[in-house]
């Protein structure tokens, strides 16, 4: 959570121009939208914490937010599925659309949303159930396994394509708070997918790995871009480069810049993008 702007000392709030975009003519046009956010700005209380965001996340690719700690990296990212609800006093303006639905309307059911919304946190979280039950959890309150053949089904599904099915096909029984820290993750993930989201957020899923894992799941969110819409927010631009299509740069709340990602790493528009690409911020 980012209930406090960071502020840095090189750059003022006050100099921050309205967005810029870095990318070529046209190379979007294969692309098509997702999620559209227009003028979204989240409030904790009095503070304001993100300021009039307009990003297009485009569907079966991967979108990276960089920026530096308290930018509003994870604010944006929970505003999309409405996360920020369960924080008192977090207040959301604008719109945010998922296809042609503004997923704020009085009318759209939050945990219905998380459903094509889901998310995958920093630190793995599995349920303090067995493997198969994490998995099956999901499909079951939303009444998409009818039989338990129709449950071991999406269960296998959803391992197979979290890259797990393998190593624990044997132990679907078994607690998965036993798993290693990276196979939590992937089940986390498979969690995830078994709901059969259109979109899938993830804050940060691999600081909390070693090297290893980290590239594990980062092949990982390669594959699953094939079927699926990837937010990923992530301190490591080498990952932001490595895994993502699209690339936003944040800062004090701000939007300050997004594009391609090969643009925003080799000839961002905007000096404060370069200046923490190249570590003279952040």
């Amino acid at each position: 959570m980012e209930p406090q702007v960071g502020m840095d000392q090189e750059i003022e709030k006050s100099t921050v121009p309205a967005t810029g975009v870095s990318e070529k003519p046209g190379e979007t046009a294969a692309l098509n939208p997702k999620m559209k956010a227009k003028k979204v700005s989240v409030y904790y209380g009095e503070k304001q914490a993100l300021f009039d965001v307009d990003l297009n996340i485009y569907e079966k690719s991967v979108t990276a937010l960089i920026g530096p700690s308290g930018c509003g990296k994870s604010t944006f990212i929970r505003a999309l599925n409405r996360m920020n609800d369960v924080i008192e006093g977090c207040r959301v303006t604008g719109k945010i659309l998922l296809d042609d639905m503004d997923v704020y309307d009085p009318k759209v059911d939050p945990v219905q949303l998380r459903a094509h919304v889901g998310m995958v946190f920093q630190k793995p979280n599995p349920f303090p159930k067995s493997i198969f039950d994490n998995i099956a959890y999901g499909p079951k309150i939303h009444g998409m396994g009818s039989n338990k053949t129709d449950l071991e089904e999406i269960v296998e599904t959803s391992l197979k394509r979290a890259g797990l099915f393998d190593e624990v096909k044997d132990r679907l029984k078994e607690p998965g708070t036993g798993l290693s820290g990276g196979q939590q993750q992937r089940l986390c993930i498979a969690r995830a997918i078994a709901v059969s989201p259109d979109v899938i957020l993830m804050d940060e899923p691999c600081s909390a790995l070693d090297p290893i894992a980290t590239a594990r799941i980062e092949e990982l969110i390669d594959e699953l871009k094939q079927n699926y819409t990837i937010v990923i927010v992530t301190h490591s631009m080498q990952q932001a480069a490595r895994v993502s299509q699209k690339t936003a740069f944040f800062h004090l709340g701000y939007l300050v810049e997004e594009g391609d990602t090969d643009m925003i790493f080799t000839s961002p528009n905007d000096e404060r993008t370069e200046s923490y690409i190249t570590g003279r911020i952040g």
